[in-house]
């Protein structure tokens, strides 16, 4: 799987894009907008998904801390992100 989001971080509601490579391994990439990208672990939940990217830096630099997230289509079609820790 692979997951991007638009922006240097996830934020509530924001969108994300899910590549389904069809693979069962909970291992994931997660690519950011301004060119970061880190390795993070994913399972299903329901007809949702649920994502643990672990601390990284923004380009800038900025400091993420660890954050769970869980991933939903919305009626538009469109992934987007609730934040769970």
């Amino acid at each position: 799987m692979r997951f991007t989001f638009p922006h240097s971080h996830g934020f509530r509601q924001g969108r994300v894009k899910v590549e389904d490579d069809e693979t069962a391994t909970p291992d994931c990439l997660v690519e950011f907008g301004d060119g970061i990208t880190v390795l993070a672990q994913w399972q299903n939940d329901g007809d949702a998904i649920r994502l643990a990217v672990p601390d990284y830096r923004t380009a800038r630099g900025t400091l993420v801390t660890a954050r769970t997230w869980r991933l939903a289509k919305g009626k538009d079609g469109l992934w987007r992100s609730a934040r769970i820790s």
